[in-house]
């Protein structure tokens, strides 16, 4: 039943992918959107859950909050050193960009969407009222990890076919994750620090790389408002769910 129901995460994921690739011709106001819809999960969905499933302290700091920092942390040490090392190379690059950044970041969107399969099969382990509102929250806010996936691995610079090739991987993901439940069962604190390590990872992009992006060149009202709707469709998701 769980891998079932992961097949319409599967296809709110490709959904999401491509919608990104048909509106290039407005690239500022998708990665507005983007960018909104980035800020949006991460405080409003895996931040929350994070503190929740590993709320245990360390030195009066909970453990999520310093792998948030980590993460975000962790994010710009890549990026700086996948740069310089580029720079040092003479390797191509598009616009200062390296396009390992992306497919690194793309990555970490894949294993994202696998640990949402995973909690989809958790959840109707719990019984099928618990799954279902599980399945729920993940399959609507799937699409906007399509759209983040193809975005962001396109932005770095990385060719048409390399996105797609993400996106797919993004898109088998939660089925994948959901099928290992019959035979896996991840401890709640375990997942709870992959959630903070992935947030910080996620807003670092958002706010150092794709919002910048998007109002480099189109400093428009639209490209604003993209954003704050990407921020309310998150939280219009979260609220449904809870």
């Amino acid at each position: 039943m769980a891998v079932f129901v992961a097949l319409g995460a599967f296809l709110m994921t490709l959904a999401g992918g491509w919608t990104a690739q048909r509106v290039t011709d407005r690239r500022h106001l998708v990665l507005g959107l983007a960018g909104g819809l980035m800020l949006g999960v991460v405080g409003l969905d895996l931040l929350p859950e994070a503190l929740e499933a590993a709320g245990e302290e360390i030195y009066g700091v909970p453990a999520a909050l310093l792998l948030f920092v980590a993460g975000f942390l962790l994010a710009h040490l890549v990026e700086r050193l996948l740069a310089a090392r580029q720079a040092a190379h003479g390797a191509d690059e598009k616009d200062g960009r390296a396009p390992e950044v992306g497919l690194t970041a793309a990555a970490a969107m894949v294993g994202h969407s696998a640990m949402d399969g995973v909690a989809i099969g958790a959840a109707f382990q719990v019984g099928g009222g618990m799954g279902t509102a599980v399945a729920l929250a993940v399959i609507a806010h799937d699409f906007a990890d399509g759209f983040n996936t193809y975005t962001i691995t396109s932005l770095y610079g990385n060719a048409r076919r390399r996105a797609l090739a993400m996106l797919f991987a993004d898109a088998v993901a939660p089925v994948v994750g959901a099928a290992c439940t019959t035979f896996v069962t991840i401890p709640e604190g375990l997942l709870g620090g992959y959630l903070g390590l992935f947030g910080g990872a996620l807003l670092y992009l958002a706010a150092a790389e794709i919002l910048p992006e998007a109002h480099h060149e189109h400093p428009a009202r639209s490209t604003l408002l993209c954003t704050i709707a990407g921020v309310l469709f998150i939280w219009l998701v979260v609220g449904a769910a809870g």
